[in-house]
């Protein structure tokens, strides 16, 4: 016999932006249903962001004891797989714990319209049946999968790449993008030879080049390959290992490795069982769901929000959007503002971005000023010795109000936030170079560089 259930919220996925979405309705006095189809969490706690990171670091810190002397035999590959899968076990429960706590009710299984208001959610011998008064989508992304490279044995998706039980002795990665030059420098921080195929000019695309040049130093130093303007072509599986074909300079050309990696970014759940063609709710060609300034889609008491509608897919961006729309339902009148919206790759060094990048400026005529300061003599650096990199600040050259920030070095994930609450603030470089930062710390940098965006201003 079906359950059923009466709610005012339902939410459709448990990721970054499913569970916020959730708690925050419930918060707000909202009797809320979240649907999952997978494990609590969604992909960024279970198989993309904290599993990835978790891994990451522990490739740091086996480099690190590989070069102590005396140290024969760093800390093996398992023992970082059974600390990732730790991590990532802790995080789960703990957004399974703010659901609880939120009141908000659970329910496994795969969600899909039956109508406007209602929605069937099915798992083997169960079918519970959910009329609600709003809805909102998060059900999140996946990883594209090439025709020519289907996912398979030697063929990983990010998700498989995550997954292995060995070290690879080497790894094609298919995309100089940020996750291919993420788990590529983590593998080849672990020993594997690492070769990165990119369609573009440049690894990292969007990002300027002076800023990927310090990126680019230290993979050298890892021993990657970095081949761009290279269009991958086929692959023939061996038992062992793979071969891809790709085209450089109009002539093919061929590397074999253990694993071939795909890294060529994701695309949206939108389609399958959910069953949007039953409510009339269309997607782009890419397969997005429009949406406005407040999350509604064509269908005003239905929502959408993450890696389904447009722009990058961040699971802060999904989480951003997830309280818009939770308090929208609430009679709030929230809305959407990017104004500063962090960027973050987890290479090494790090890379950050938010606001506007010299380049924008430029291509929308605005007059700046740049102000730029290396980590090279900050003295918190040089003790990490992780000297390598800079703070550039670009802010309105007559005003000096700060349009956008980037940073390359150590702590760039931490050290932008700062940069994204003086953009969110309407501050300029003054208010940022008069801010006293303590000594000895990478954040003067910040400060250093907002200095000499101050004297270029007073010329």
């Amino acid at each position: 016999m079906n359950k059923f259930h009466q709610i005012d919220t339902l939410v459709i996925g448990s990721g970054p932006g499913g569970y916020a979405a959730a708690v925050r309705s419930a918060q707000l006095g909202s009797k809320t249903v979240i649907v999952e189809r997978g494990q609590i969490g969604g992909v960024c706690t279970n198989v993309g962001c904290i599993p990835s990171k978790a891994l990451i670091g522990e490739a740091h810190r086996y480099e690190m004891q590989a070069q102590l002397k005396g140290v024969e035999n760093p800390a093996s590959f398992t023992d970082a797989q059974n600390f990732k899968q730790a991590v990532v076990n802790k995080q789960a429960n703990g957004v399974h714990f703010l659901l609880k706590n939120a009141g908000v009710a659970i329910l496994e299984g795969e969600a899909s319209f039956i109508d406007d208001h209602t929605v069937v959610v099915k798992k083997p011998g169960t079918e519970e049946i959910v009329s609600f008064k709003h809805a909102i989508l998060a059900t999140g992304s996946r990883p594209i999968e090439l025709r020519a490279f289907p996912f398979g044995n030697r063929i990983l998706s990010s998700t498989g790449a995550l997954s292995l039980a060995d070290i690879p002795k080497s790894l094609v990665v298919i995309g100089g993008g940020y996750i291919g030059v993420e788990l590529g420098q983590m593998y080849a921080k672990f020993g594997s030879k690492v070769t990165i195929l990119e369609g573009g000019p440049q690894i990292l695309p969007g990002f300027e080049a002076d800023l990927v040049a310090p990126v680019l130093k230290q993979m050298k130093t890892e021993g990657i390959t970095i081949i761009t303007e290279a269009a991958a072509a086929k692959a023939e599986q061996g038992v062992n290992d793979i071969t891809l074909y790709y085209a450089k300079n109009g002539e093919q050309q061929s590397i074999t490795a253990e694993y071939a990696l795909v890294t060529v970014g994701r695309t949206p759940n939108t389609d399958g069982s959910l069953g949007l063609d039953r409510i009339g709710l269309q997607t782009t060609a890419r397969g997005l769901i429009d949406t406005d300034t407040q999350c509604r889609t064509a269908i005003p008491h239905i929502f959408a929000i993450g890696d389904i509608i447009s722009g990058p897919a961040l699971a802060h961006k999904a989480s951003y959007e997830a309280k818009v729309a939770a308090e929208v339902i609430a009679g709030a009148a929230s809305a959407l503002d990017y104004k500063a919206m962090p960027l973050v790759v987890f290479s090494d060094p790090e890379l950050a971005s938010v606001g506007l990048s010299e380049t924008e400026c430029k291509a929308k005529e605005i007059p700046v000023v740049v102000g730029k300061s290396s980590f090279g003599i900050n003295g918190r650096a040089l003790a990490l010795k992780a000297a390598e990199g800079f703070v550039k600040v670009i802010a309105d050259s007559e005003s000096g109000v700060l349009l956008g920030a980037q940073i390359v070095g150590a702590e760039a994930s931490t050290l932008i936030s700062e940069l994204a609450l003086a953009i969110e603030m309407g501050a300029n470089v003054e208010d940022l170079a008069m801010t006293i930062h303590p000594h000895p710390t990478l954040g003067e940098v910040i400060m250093e560089a907002a200095e000499n965006a101050v004297k270029k201003m007073k010329k």
